[in-house]
């Protein structure tokens, strides 16, 4: 009777590869001589344990990827459903370990990567030949990485704002205190506290149009996340329009200078919290995305 995939256990067949790849310094014999293989190790998206698959591993273009093939089956294999749980992973490839987050392209690069794996290993075009799902492409970005990138650009951002406010409520300081002219202050208070919320403003609307559907396509686990910080967004723009209306209604001996430096104070400490639970959750995957702008 021949055995169906379905019917067909591999958990010893995996150990033993596994074995073979960590006991001759990622060389395996047998039906994978001559292939490069890769552990890949994976949280389990239900036990939360590691969870260790060995797999083809290609580069395309200098972009390490993985083939979600199993076999052709009519299934995403168990370490497919774990990473778009928790892009985390740890890749063993030859005798060099390294964490990665794996990606996962959609649409024309998925279908350009795919082709391009096809070429070096014609076996998936084969295995996609078998099933009806569409056979997904894996990447894989090293977090060890010491290029700057976009994740690094998004802190700087965030670095310029703090020290934006800062200087905001500094001038606040300066009116009570009466440490200045108060028309001059109100009027310098005024353009920077424009420059500011149209910096803001601007840096928000580029995540919301722009970074976080990329991030949430590429890494589907983290989408929790932007859901919540686009949220957060909506939040800060409303605290800022009463701010922006407050400093524009200020007037000198009339207006009550405390009630504008408790409300920047609230801004702040709103901006700050949103800041670092941004930097917690995107900034690896961000790197993995691209360089910063230079």
């Amino acid at each position: 009777m021949t055995e169906t995939y379905e019917e067909f256990d591999f958990t010893d067949f995996q150990r033993q590869v596994i074995a073979e790849f960590r006991a001759n310094s990622g060389r395996v014999g047998g039906m994978f001589e001559g292939s490069t293989l890769a552990l890949l190790t994976t949280t389990g998206a239900r036990s939360g344990l590691p969870r260790t698959s060995p797999l083809g591993y290609l580069e395309i273009d200098g972009q390490p990827v993985v083939i979600a093939s199993a076999g052709g089956a009519p299934t995403h294999p168990a370490w497919y459903h774990n990473i778009r749980e928790n892009p985390a992973v740890t890749v063993e490839v030859g005798t060099e370990t390294y964490q990665a987050l794996a990606g996962i392209p959609e649409g024309e690069e998925r279908d350009r990567l795919f082709l391009k794996a096809v070429e070096q290993a014609p076996g998936y075009g084969d295995y996609q030949k078998q099933t009806t799902r569409v056979i997904p492409v894996v990447t894989l970005h090293r977090v060890d990485a010491q290029t700057r990138g976009l994740g690094d650009f998004l802190v700087e951002v965030h670095d310029w704002l703090r020290a934006e406010l800062a200087g905001l409520r500094a001038e606040v300081d300066a009116i009570i205190a009466g440490r200045q002219a108060p028309a001059d202050l109100v009027v310098q208070l005024r353009a920077h506290c424009a420059e500011f919320c149209g910096a803001l403003s601007k840096h928000h609307g580029g995540e919301d149009h722009g970074a976080f559907p990329m991030l949430a396509q590429r890494f589907p686990a983290l989408a929790p996340a932007l859901e919540k910080l686009g949220a957060e967004h909506k939040v800060v723009a409303e605290l800022q329009e009463a701010i922006t209306a407050l400093v524009g209604a200020y007037m000198p001996g009339v207006s009550d200078p405390v009630l504008l430096r408790d409300e920047l104070a609230r801004l702040t400490a709103q901006l700050e919290a949103h800041f670092e639970y941004e930097e917690s959750t995107v900034v690896t995957a961000l790197n993995a995305l691209g360089p910063a702008p230079s």
